[in-house]
């Protein structure tokens, strides 16, 4: 699922964002493994999302992100 979707939620009142999808995968360039030196032109070659046209979703959510709502900050 994670090499055909990026989700990502924005938190409007505080601004901050948290992705929901992880992946472990380095042939994904949304992974946290994805290494920093894979680059196009050669992660064009190799990498999963320019072959398989991932979707890439932001809600923008009204509210606070989970850290700010944990921790008692408000921005």
């Amino acid at each position: 699922m994670c090499r055909w979707r990026q989700v990502r939620n924005l938190y409007l009142r505080c601004g901050h964002s948290e992705g929901l999808i992880k992946c472990a995968s380095t042939h994904c360039k949304f992974s946290p493994n994805h290494p920093a030196h894979c680059v196009p032109p050669s992660c064009t070659r190799t990498c999963n999302q320019y072959h398989l046209f991932p979707e890439r979703y932001t809600p923008n959510i009204d509210g606070y992100c989970s850290s700010c709502r944990g921790g008692g900050r408000r921005h």
